[in-house]
């Protein structure tokens, strides 16, 4: 049997980031949490997940940067992004896609959409999963 695909959750609130990491355990994957885009950097140094689901605002360094370091590095260039945020601004997700965000979710955001998205996002990485 296959290991769990793996995805990083960089979310500094942490009833939202457990509470993501849960229902993505539920639906089979493997979370890995980050409450800050430094604790994202150290985990990714560890271990490449195979996606990451990123807030806007987080302490130290947004979001929005993380994605843009994350799109610049060669070990992180193709790693899928989702961002999860309470931005729901035109404005906000166009600079989030232009940072490198491959999709974009709204909080609140149900788990099951959540699920469906990683899921459909993982298809057009890697048709074979």
């Amino acid at each position: 049997m296959a290991a769990p695909v793996s995805v990083l959750i960089v979310e500094d609130e942490p009833a939202i980031l457990e509470l993501v990491a849960i229902n993505l355990e539920h639906a089979g994957f493997a979370p890995l949490r980050a409450a800050s885009a430094e604790d994202a950097a150290r985990l990714l140094r560890q271990r490449l997940p195979e996606v990451a689901l990123i807030d806007w605002m987080l302490p130290g360094q947004s979001g929005l940067a993380l994605a843009r370091r994350l799109r610049a590095d060669v070990r992180t260039r193709e790693l899928p992004i989702i961002f999860l945020t309470a931005r729901t601004e035109e404005d906000a997700k166009v600079a989030a896609l232009e940072a490198g965000a491959d999709d974009y979710l709204t909080k609140p955001f149900s788990a099951r959409e959540l699920v469906a998205r990683i899921r459909a996002l993982l298809r057009r990485r890697a048709p074979q999963l």
